[in-house]
């Protein structure tokens, strides 16, 4: 029933905690999903930085930013200028290239609060990495939402369970938001097997699930068997993401940038250190520069930079 289970590792990205859970060394994508991170979950003292990451590029992918709590700020260099909020979606499409930054407002960085959330990579399939860039912005009516018996499910994107996110998606995918009260019973999409998504898996953000015989907790996530159709238990009230889709093919994944292809990699490397990639309206005064790390193909799971993304 269980192919694998994967443990978030906890890394500081400059005094802001996250969870990192894709890609992992032995499961480098589920479905098109070749990054996620945990955000938190984290207080931020009144005048703290907060979230505060400069100007950085991705070409190859859709960013998806889903919180829990807090608020983010996104700037990007197609204009858009974005505030997303719990139960809302931040929808970016870098395809040819992008560059957007992710900022605490002043005004919240002043007040302080809590900040918990995730946030997906997309890899975007070939017929479509080429793409013009492009973000869209979610909310309400636009994620269908079902509530009973001490259970809440969100479709943050894609399809499941008989209805459709209007998030624009480019391949075959699921992502599901859960709120489970202690002994709710429930069941991800179906499998393989039963006519539905050929890789599936749960990450729990808060609390305890059972999964067959076996019990799980925050941090880590459940890789299903292609063909599982197991009942989900909550042990105690639990926060977990269900996602999954259709494998878009190997992917090369270097800092920010993920490709099908080698050589567009190394060509945004030499567009971004060119300055040939403009920077967000209203956020073009700083920006991260290039690592100094060689780029090498997958798989090399040493000498590549980290993600600048928050989350």
């Amino acid at each position: 029933m269980i192919e694998m289970v994967i443990d978030a590792r906890r890394k500081d990205l400059g005094g802001f905690e996250v969870g990192r859970i894709l890609p992992f060394h032995a499961r480098r994508m589920v479905g098109p999903f070749i990054f996620l991170d945990q955000m938190g979950p984290a207080e931020f003292a009144p005048g703290s930085e907060a979230i505060n990451v400069r100007p950085h590029p991705h070409i190859g992918l859709s960013t998806l930013t889903y919180l829990f709590e807090g608020e983010i700020m996104h700037r990007d260099n197609t204009g858009a200028i974005q505030a997303v909020r719990p139960g809302e979606v931040n929808w970016m499409t870098a395809g040819k290239g992008i560059v957007h930054s992710e900022r605490t407002t002043p005004t919240k960085r002043g007040e302080g609060g809590p900040m918990h959330g995730m946030q997906a990579w997309i890899a975007l399939p070939g017929e479509s990495e080429d793409c013009d860039p492009s973000f869209h912005h979610y909310a309400g009516p636009d994620l269908p939402a079902y509530e009973n018996a001490g259970l809440f499910a969100r479709l943050v994107a894609g399809e499941a369970y008989g209805a459709s996110a209007r998030v624009k998606t480019a391949s075959p995918l699921f992502y599901v938001h859960w709120e489970l009260a202690e002994g709710v019973r429930t069941a991800p999409p179906p499998g393989k097997g039963a006519g539905g998504y050929s890789e599936r898996a749960l990450y729990v953000a808060k609390g305890e699930i059972e999964v067959g015989d076996r019990t799980f907790h925050e941090g880590q996530m459940i890789v299903l068997e292609p063909t599982a159709e197991p009942t989900i238990k909550a042990i105690r009230a639990s926060t977990v993401m269900v996602l999954g889709g259709e494998p878009v093919g190997p992917r090369v994944i270097w800092w920010n940038f993920v490709s099908s292809s080698q050589a567009k990699i190394d060509a945004a490397k030499a567009d971004w250190k060119a300055g040939r990639m403009a920077l967000p309206v209203e956020d073009d005064v700083e920006f991260i520069p290039l690592p100094d790390v060689p780029s090498t193909p997958e798989p090399a799971p040493t000498a590549k930079p980290e993600p600048t993304h928050p989350v």
